[in-house]
């Protein structure tokens, strides 16, 4: 009997030692004093905060920074509520957090970043970092900093060694993607010109087509985003010289223009989608391949488009590297994103249209932090 129970105890601790290297280490979070002074503040005031794993070994030069997503809030009621959350406050931030996909210290989990310095900034403005207003409401309190917020943290970052950085990765998902997209030159910039430079986007890529309904009701939403946040000129020239602000981000089936919950087992579970929903949302596929094809053709630049049904897939170990991760041309998002960071082989690859990919997760969603999407 002894025996048998010793066994079950091994076998729970190994268990638990596996899931513990899978999950990955909890990483503290460093809150950014200094920036208070700078004016670069979360919406409520409070100031703005990132996770950093320190870098060794060959890795102790390479710098990786990952922005957090979160959706955005487009009016002063949302942007209040969000302020009492961690998306809008770091003092309802977690004091730690799990490490893994791009930012695991494993190095069978994450073989070409493992040993870098990775960093995950928190994400408190409600506008993907772009948002600069002067004046706060005393009634609300609410501050629209965050393009202060970017800087303050880069800046703090290179005082604490990455103004030496060899290589530098700037990642985001969702709405961290867009804000990966947005500020990519801007992280050049500021990174010594003879280090290596790139930036990935991961579910960051919002094109401008009609929802479901047939209106432009997301146009409208980030209109509204940037007239909050007083984003506008913070967004690239380059985009804004030929479209309006509002125009650079859009979502197919946002809660408002489906009131009778007809999406809504979709939305969370493709199994659950209709045919008609799986032609639409095919429809989406080429719409967002076309729009595509307007960022041109360099063999510089990236693809690992794929037809899974998720949701940002760099942050999770199952879609970043792991067993049964999924697939693209035979090739794990880790490997096609660390071939492409190196030079080692271009990649460029779009997958066939859903289900065709027999690798995919296809993960079943919870919405529910931003129900105004």
């Amino acid at each position: 009997m002894a025996g048998t129970r010793l066994i079950q105890w091994l076998n729970l601790l190994v268990w638990a030692l596996v899931m513990l290297k899978t999950e990955g280490a909890n990483v503290s979070i460093t809150i950014v004093e200094d920036a208070v002074a700078k004016g670069a503040v979360c919406l409520d005031g409070s100031p703005p905060a990132y996770h950093w794993d320190k870098g060794f070994g060959a890795g102790i030069n390479n710098w990786l920074v990952h922005i957090e997503g979160g959706g955005w809030c487009n009016n002063v009621t949302l942007c209040l509520n969000r302020s009492e959350t961690r998306l809008g406050s770091s003092k309802h931030m977690d004091k730690a957090v799990a490490f893994t996909g791009i930012l695991s210290r494993v190095q069978n989990y994450n073989p070409d970043f493992y040993n870098w310095n990775r960093i995950k900034i928190r994400y408190c403005d409600g506008a993907s970092f772009t948002g600069d207003v002067e004046a706060v409401d005393p009634a609300t309190n609410l501050h629209f900093r965050g393009a202060r917020i970017w800087p303050a943290v880069i800046e703090d970052l290179l005082s604490k060694g990455m103004k030496d950085a060899k290589n530098a990765f700037l990642s985001g998902c969702s709405a961290g993607g867009l804000a990966s997209i947005l500020h990519c030159d801007s992280f050049r910039a500021l990174i010594p010109s003879g280090a290596t430079v790139k930036c990935l986007s991961d579910a960051g890529y919002f094109i401008n087509v009609k929802d479901i309904s047939g209106a432009q009701h997301i146009e409208e939403f980030y209109s509204q985003v940037v007239a909050t946040h007083g984003s506008a000129k913070n967004l690239p020239s380059s985009c804004t010289s030929k479209i309006k602000p509002e125009l650079i981000k859009n979502i197919l089936v946002p809660t408002i223009v489906d009131p009778h919950g007809t999406w809504h087992n979709c939305r969370h579970n493709i199994k659950k989608c209709s045919d008609d929903q799986i032609q639409t949302m095919q429809g989406f596929r080429l719409d967002f391949l076309k729009a595509l094809e307007n960022t041109g053709n360099s063999s510089s630049k990236g693809l690992f488009i794929d037809s899974c049904y998720d949701h940002c897939q760099t942050e999770l170990q199952e879609t970043w590297l792991f067993d049964d991760s999924p697939l693209l041309a035979k090739t794990t998002i880790a490997k096609a994103v660390g071939d492409w960071f190196y030079d080692r082989r271009p990649f460029q690859k779009i997958d066939c249209p859903y289900p065709c990919n027999p690798t995919c997760h296809n993960l079943v969603t919870v919405l529910q932090e931003h129900p105004e999407l």
